[in-house]
């Protein structure tokens, strides 16, 4: 049968809610703005959450926004610079299943259109309110006899759409849910890359911190092949914030304690100064792929142990204070790219971003031979490489490899059962 993705686009689709942000545009010279924008707030929150009819906080926020068609053109402007960074990143698949997938929001559309039709969305599948415009092009309410106005409004409107397939919802809101509670939807993905609403996560029948978990879980074409949200990071001690910052971004699940501990589940760890971890907690890192340390690593860090298991070291030997923010990206360039550049216990390899490419990372002993076979695997495969880097020391290799080929679960499978394989995973 036929998938149809509904996807919302307040908090969903963009990272913001357009509202909020247009009446910070319309009332940023009135003396009492902090006060409105804060109505406006709590009017969205009330509907998105449940406790206040759809159409009442509509209404209510539409009179707020002192708002005209110039303020809606600013309005836009900003809304592009806020798309989510997994939507952005997976242009592609909006291009490849631009019959499949909906925008259905109480937006409204003479926001929602330019930014979305940016990203291969149809027109026609965009569904939204209107607004209402006197002569001098002023906002003057909205146009109610729309069905997305009114309290259960994505119900009624699918109701009308008559869709035939299995439909997916995807939203932040209470408005959202409706659709699964109504019946008319297989699943509903409770969004949370731009805000987690409690009352809606109890009630979905997945959590998705990123569009790449949704595409994940539904074994659907994307743009990483592993969404970084299931990467857990550890981070260690007394850490800056700025290097928090920077993983958050990443979209990361981040772990603070003020110990190692286990790290059985942990795939990044961050590390103050002065912190040991030990061999057996190193041992059992079995899904670490990086170590970032925040000071001089050497005498903490068994740097062999590390290297036999394919877990490159960051360190920061010489305290230099920018390091806060050298480091964490350093670890992100090798989780991104497979980038080892200044790495404590890797051979220091430097990589363009390749377009259009899968970048794949294979880490095995160094004995000889091993690049043979894993070039034999892609030529069994029919796999085009385009670009391929070898780096070697006295104990492990790591080739990249670049390929534009479609490829199978049984060449991975290959690549992995190589004698001497260390870690082997997909970059992107």
């Amino acid at each position: 049968m036929k998938n149809y993705y509904i996807i919302d686009f307040d908090s969903t689709f963009t990272q913001v809610e357009a509202l909020d942000e247009l009446v910070r545009i319309s009332l940023k010279d009135h003396p009492d703005r902090e006060l409105i924008y804060k109505q406006i707030e709590d009017f969205t929150n009330a509907a998105m959450e449940g406790r206040l009819s759809f159409r009442e906080s509509l209404s209510a926020r539409v009179k707020l926004l002192h708002a005209n068609k110039e303020h809606l053109k600013q309005l836009v402007s900003h809304l592009k610079r806020k798309v989510s960074a997994s939507f952005l990143r997976n242009r592609e698949f909006f291009k490849n299943h631009a019959d499949d997938v909906l925008i259905v929001s109480g937006g409204f559309k003479e926001f929602i259109e330019p930014v979305v039709s940016n990203y291969h969305i149809k027109r026609e599948n965009i569904y939204a309110n209107s607004f209402t415009f006197d002569a001098e092009g002023n906002i003057t309410g909205y146009d109610t006899s729309n069905p997305l106005s009114e309290e259960g409004g994505k119900v009624k409107l699918l109701r009308q759409l008559q869709l035939e397939g299995n439909i997916y919802g995807i939203g932040d809101g209470y408005s959202d849910f409706q659709l699964k509670e109504s019946g008319l939807i297989q699943k509903f993905y409770a969004y949370t890359e731009n805000i987690a609403r409690q009352s809606i996560l109890e009630k979905a029948d997945y959590i998705t911190p990123s569009f790449d978990e949704f595409l994940y879980l539904n074994n659907l074409p994307r743009a990483i092949s592993y969404p970084k949200n299931r990467i857990v990071c550890k981070v260690v001690g007394e850490v800056p914030d700025a290097s928090l910052q920077i993983l958050r971004k990443e979209g990361l699940t981040i772990r603070e304690d003020s110990s190692v501990g286990d790290l059985s589940d942990v795939g990044m760890l961050l590390v103050a100064d002065g912190i040991a971890i030990k061999d057996h907690q190193l041992e059992n890192a079995v899904k670490l792929k990086t170590i970032g340390y925040l000071g001089n690593s050497k005498k903490q860090i068994s740097y062999d142990i590390a290297t036999e298991l394919g877990i490159v070291i960051f360190d920061d030997p010489k305290m230099n204070p920018h390091d806060a923010e050298f480091i964490p990206k350093r670890m992100c360039g090798f989780i991104n790219k497979g980038e080892t550049f200044l790495s404590a216990n890797f051979p220091s390899l430097q990589l363009p971003k390749m377009d259009n490419v899968h970048r794949l990372i294979h880490i095995h002993r160094n004995v000889p031979g091993i690049m043979a076979q894993i070039n034999q695997v892609y030529a069994e495969h029919n796999i085009n490489i385009v670009g391929q880097f070898l780096m070697t020391n006295s104990q492990i290799g790591f080739a990249i490899t670049d390929i534009i080929a479609r490829y199978d679960s049984e060449m991975l499978k290959k690549l992995k059962e190589i004698q001497h394989t260390i870690k082997f995973r997909i970059l992107y």
